[in-house]
C-alpha cells in the first residue's frame, strides 16, 4: 500500500498551517526506502519503480474502487540535501557519499478531520536515491489549485427578470451583468517547488434553458435592452415564448443559465501552458402570459 497515515494525525497536523521547512538531517536519521514504508505522518505517493521515491512526478494516488483509503492531494516536493549527511550515517543505507545522494521529500498531508488539505504538509522524509528523482511539481495540478482559489459564480442574470410578466410572441432579451466573479476575467496563482502557475478564467458561453423546452446558446453576455429598441429582437441573445407559463408550478417557467468558464494557464517565466474549464449555474422563475384585448 502506497499510502499510510500514522495514528495521531489531528494533533500533529495542527502544529502548522503552511508547508514545513526542509529540516537538516541529524547525524543518524531514520532511513526510509519510500517503497511501501512510511514514517510518522508521511504520505507515500507513487514511489515509482526500482526504489526511487517520487519517480512518478508526485501525481495523485487514487485508491481502488470501494476503498476507504483517502486520495492524496499532491504534489510532493523533493529536494537534494545540502550539505549531505556525514559518512557512516545509516540514511546512506550502506552506500558511500558520491554513490547517489540523499534527498528529502515532503508531501501534502490531511487536516484534523481527515479531509485532503493542500496547505498542510507532512514532515520531511529522508531517503537515498541512485539518481535524482523525477520533478515532483505538476504544472497542470498547480493550475487546478489556482482555479480552486478563484471565486467563480453562476451568471448574474439581468434579463429576464423574476419581477413582472413577459408576453408570448414578444421578444425577450437575455443578458447578464459582468463582474470578475460572474463573468471574468478572474485570475489566481499557485506555487510549489519553485514553480508558479497563473490561471485566468473568463466565461466563453452561456447556455439558457428557457423552461418551455427551448435552449439558447449565447457566446457573450448579451445586449442590454433599452426602451428605444421597441419590439425588435435582441441582436445577440434572445428568445420569444410561444406559450404561457400558466400550467407550470407557480405559474412560472424556471429559467436556467449555465456559464462555461475557459481557464487559460501558464507557467510564470515561460514554458508549459494549458487550458481548463469550469461550469457554474443560476436560476430564476419567470411568468409568461398573453396580451388580453378588451373589446
Amino acid at each position: 500500500m502506497l499510502t499510510r497515515i500514522a495514528g495521531v494525525v489531528g494533533t500533529a497536523l495542527l502544529l502548522g498551517a503552511t508547508a514545513m521547512p526542509m529540516a537538516t538531517a541529524s547525524p543518524d536519521p531514520k532511513p526510509s526506502t519510500g517503497v511501501g514504508e512510511c514514517t510518522f505522518l508521511e504520505i507515500c505517493v507513487g514511489a515509482g519503480t526500482g526504489g526511487t521515491p517520487g519517480a512518478d512526478g508526485g501525481k495523485h494516488h487514487t485508491p481502488g474502487k470501494g476503498s476507504d483509503e483517502p486520495t492524496v492531494p499532491g504534489p510532493c516536493i523533493v529536494t537534494k540535501m545540502d550539505p549531505q549527511p556525514p559518512v557512516g550515517s545509516s540514511v546512506w543505507e550502506g552506500h558511500k557519499p558520491g554513490d547517489g545522494a540523499i534527498y528529502t521529500r515532503i508531501c501534502p498531508a490531511f487536516d484534523a478531520v481527515g479531509n485532503a488539505g493542500g496547505v498542510l504538509m507532512g514532515p520531511p522524509v529522508t531517503f537515498w536515491s541512485a539518481a535524482p528523482p523525477a520533478a515532483a511539481v505538476d504544472p497542470a495540478q498547480l493550475a487546478q489549485q489556482a482555479l480552486d482559489k478563484m471565486t467563480l459564480r453562476g451568471p448574474d442574470i439581468a434579463s429576464p427578470s423574476a419581477v413582472g410578466k413577459y408576453l408570448i410572441g414578444m421578444p425577450t432579451w437575455l443578458w447578464v451583468r459582468e463582474s470578475p466573479t460572474t463573468y471574468g476575467p478572474n485570475s489566481a496563482s499557485a506555487s510549489a517547488g519553485g514553480v508558479t502557475v497563473t490561471a485566468v478564467a473568463k466565461v466563453s458561453r452561456i447556455d439558457w434553458k428557457m423552461g418551455d423546452g427551448s435552449t439558447v446558446t449565447c457566446n457573450g453576455p448579451g445586449t442590454a435592452y433599452k426602451a428605444s429598441y421597441g419590439k425588435q429582437e435582441s441582436p445577440t441573445c434572445g428568445h420569444t415564448y410561444s406559450s404561457t407559463s400558466a400550467a407550470q408550478k407557480g405559474a412560472k417557467y424556471t429559467v436556467t443559465a449555465t456559464s462555461t468558464w475557459t481557464v487559460d494557464w501558464h507557467v510564470n517565466g515561460g514554458g508549459e501552458t494549458g487550458q481548463l474549464t469550469a461550469v457554474r449555474q443560476s436560476q430564476l422563475q419567470v411568468a409568461v402570459g398573453e396580451l388580453q384585448v378588451v373589446r
